[in-house]
């Protein structure tokens, strides 16, 4: 008997149509999330600098990168977050297809 693996349960979870569907509609949430975190890494900044530099503290950047949290971000929040790391937003929409939504992830 083999031990199961995170890429054998998800294989076998996203052959569920259900689920994968409901995986899909939260790529998007999960990419954003990961570009955050990406960003203020990438700029050197810890949580409370970032904090610190759009005056507020640092328990709503953790919220706000958190892979779990339900914060939904302004617009505005999302300016202001990549203009402190050295980014600007950009903000791209993507035709779906047949198949569901593009993604580039391989995750």
């Amino acid at each position: 008997m083999h031990q199961p693996t995170f890429s054998n349960f998800k294989k076998e979870a996203l052959s569920n149509p259900e689920v994968l569907h409901e995986y899909q509609k939260l790529g998007p949430v999960f990419e954003l999330k990961r570009k955050l975190l990406a960003i203020r890494q990438a700029a050197g900044m810890t949580q409370e600098q970032m904090a610190e530099a759009l005056h507020t503290q640092k328990s709503n950047i953790s919220r706000l990168e958190s892979l779990t949290g339900t914060t939904s971000p302004r617009v505005d929040t999302l300016r202001a977050y990549a203009h402190a790391a050295g980014y600007r937003l950009e903000v791209n929409f993507v035709k779906e297809t047949p198949e569901g939504y593009s993604s580039d992830s391989s995750d």
